[in-house]
């Protein structure tokens, strides 16, 4: 699903708020959620996951094309961990509720 999608659905399940409302919305969690991984912070999301960053040393890698080494700075990623109550859906039988 597209942010796009998500978006066009929430407007669907919503009709007393229009698009731009719904646009807005989103688009304001999706900049606090960003705001405080920045700020080195975790955003929990209960039933849903976890937000939060990880360091990547620094590191010497190799060039594909050239074989040649190239130093990678320290990087810092986003990473997300699947909260139960989302792993448990993910994982049901069918028929199961």
């Amino acid at each position: 699903m597209t942010k796009s999608e998500l978006i066009a659905r929430l407007a669907e399940r919503h009709p007393h708020l229009s698009q731009r409302d719904v646009e807005r919305i989103v688009n304001t969690v999706f900049d606090e959620i960003g705001g405080a991984l920045a700020a080195g912070g975790r955003v929990e999301l209960r039933g849903f996951g976890s937000f939060s960053v990880r360091r990547r040393n620094a590191r010497v890698g190799r060039n594909p094309r050239t074989g040649a080494t190239v130093e990678v700075g320290e990087k810092f990623l986003p990473f997300f961990k699947t909260g139960k109550e989302l792993r448990e859906r993910l994982n049901m039988k069918d028929g199961e509720d």
